[in-house]
């Protein structure tokens, strides 16, 4: 899939102020850009949202998530005694955070915190909800 949800919070922080702008290539071959305001997420799609929102509340003080790139992939999500895995859908996120102190910027990603790979079928859904219209 071809596709990328990018969130920026305005003030970092502030979860529930944000600007969603989703990327995809739909079936003309275009990647027309679609933004969307906490307003504009459907109530049955905002637990997912909250999940992405648990992700980043993980990151180390004095760090805040200003801006979000969410990406799906592939995670393994189990390994069999005999070497075998399994592959399931997952959201991973690159976030780049503003230091709260000195205001410097950073990108962190899956590497950095394990929790960006968001595995739950709710964020997955999520991400598939607004880049496949």
């Amino acid at each position: 899939m071809n596709a990328e949800i990018q969130i920026q919070f305005s003030t970092p922080g502030k979860w529930d102020e944000f600007s969603m702008t989703c990327v995809y290539e739909d079936t003309d071959g275009y990647r027309p850009p679609a933004r969307y305001t906490p307003a504009d997420i459907p109530a049955d799609q905002a637990p997912a949202m909250q999940s992405v929102v648990t992700a980043l509340v993980g990151l180390a003080e004095p760090w805040q998530a200003s801006q979000v790139w969410a990406r799906l992939g592939k995670d393994v999500l189990t390994l069999a005694e005999d070497g075998a895995y399994t592959m399931i859908d997952a959201v991973s996120l690159t976030v780049e955070a503003v230091h709260v102190d000195t205001k410097g910027r950073r990108i962190f990603t899956v590497s950095d915190y394990p929790a960006f790979v968001i595995t739950e079928p709710a964020a997955v859904e999520f991400f598939k909800y607004f880049t496949t219209k």
